[in-house]
């Protein structure tokens, strides 16, 4: 599934005529890239979802049939909800999330998360990587990660690792106990609880472009 429903409000103007996912880096729109390394992981079954703007995402993807836009009405589901309410198109079986906001400079990060999936060991594998090696983020990471790969979050006054808008999560675990519209952060804080969350550093760098820098700095880069 790929994340395409925000509404990119630190944009600015950028996004007024234009929804996030569809803004150019390059010579490709950010959904365009994330849809690529989905192909390039050999994902035929891909969901994206959308709510600002959502029919200028339905038109940028209707020459792609095997694509399904899920138009989140009347109102966005957040990253839980919005992988909830797609699970019908999904099936059964673990699946992937990606973020249409994220770039990725490296390794296909699909392939990585798959290469590394236990289901015995863990519900849920997320991509993650040092703060030195990401462009345009301003944060402070998300997680600390043990020497078992295992997750928590991160201390108040610490940096952690920074999450990378990817993962492989276990469709099981999205129920109706959070109600319609929920992160995922709840999901992953119960399986942080009960160490079934692990980590994997991923070998390339890797930008998010949710602010003009970010674009600025990805336009350098590329």
């Amino acid at each position: 599934m790929i994340f395409a429903a925000g509404f990119g409000t630190r944009l600015g103007s950028r996004v007024k005529d234009t929804p996030k996912p569809l803004l150019r880096v390059g010579n490709t729109t950010l959904l365009d890239h994330a849809i690529k390394i989905t192909r390039q992981a050999g994902i035929e079954n891909i969901i994206v979802n959308a709510h600002y703007l959502g029919y200028k995402i339905e038109a940028h993807l209707s020459s792609n049939p095997s694509i399904k836009v899920v138009v989140e009405e009347p109102e966005i589901l957040d990253t839980g909800g919005g992988l909830l309410n797609a699970l019908p198109h999904l099936g059964h079986e673990p699946v992937f999330t990606l973020n249409a906001d994220n770039y990725w400079f490296g390794q296909n990060p699909l392939l990585m998360l798959a290469q590394s999936w236990e289901p015995e060991d863990m519900d849920a594998l997320l991509l993650l990587s040092s703060k030195k090696n990401t462009y345009g983020y301003l944060g402070k990471g998300d997680f600390a990660i043990d020497s078992h790969a295992n997750l928590t979050r991160r201390g108040e006054d610490n940096n952690g690792q920074v999450y990378l808008g990817a993962q492989i999560i276990k469709p099981s675990l999205i129920g109706h106990d959070f109600g319609k519209v929920f992160s995922l952060n709840l999901i992953w804080d119960q399986l942080i609880h009960n160490k079934k969350i692990k980590g994997l550093f991923y070998n390339g760098q890797w930008a998010v472009i949710d602010t003009p820098y970010g674009i600025e700095t990805i336009q350098k880069i590329l």
